[in-house]
């Protein structure tokens, strides 16, 4: 069974993380799980720039609205997987005393809000341009 699969089952059964390793300084696993909470308040906080996107611009047009407001909506779904499997993963390395997972997760994200973000530069001059 592949590493990832793997992983998806432990999201869903946290009790079998423990079985793996020794029980490590609480402090760890707390803070392992405040960046998990801080993935989950990027992930809403793009899916309600998606929302607003698609509401609160009404004169955009109806291509330029949509592709902004589902690479929105696409970045927050994958940053809310990304930040399960990614707490897991650390809670894993944390217990067997491994270093922590390396990931391209944030560069790859910060490359899509970087796109949208020039694409709202583009369409808000366009718009002051019109």
């Amino acid at each position: 069974m592949s590493e990832f699969v793997q992983n998806i089952r432990l999201w869903f059964a946290p009790e079998r993380v423990r079985d793996e390793g020794a029980t490590p300084d609480y402090r760890f696993s707390l803070a392992n799980e405040r960046t998990f909470l801080a993935w989950l308040r990027t992930a809403l906080a793009l899916i309600g720039g998606g929302f607003a996107v698609d509401q609160f611009l009404p004169h955009l047009p109806w291509a330029w609205r949509v592709g902004l407001a589902l690479a929105l909506l696409g970045a927050g779904v994958l940053c809310s997987l990304r930040a399960v499997n990614h707490f897991v993963r650390c809670e894993r390395a944390i217990r067997r005393g491994e270093d922590l997972p390396a990931s391209r997760f944030p560069a790859v994200l910060s490359l899509v809000v970087a796109v949208v973000a020039v694409a709202m530069v583009v369409v808000v001059l366009a718009g002051w341009a019109g």
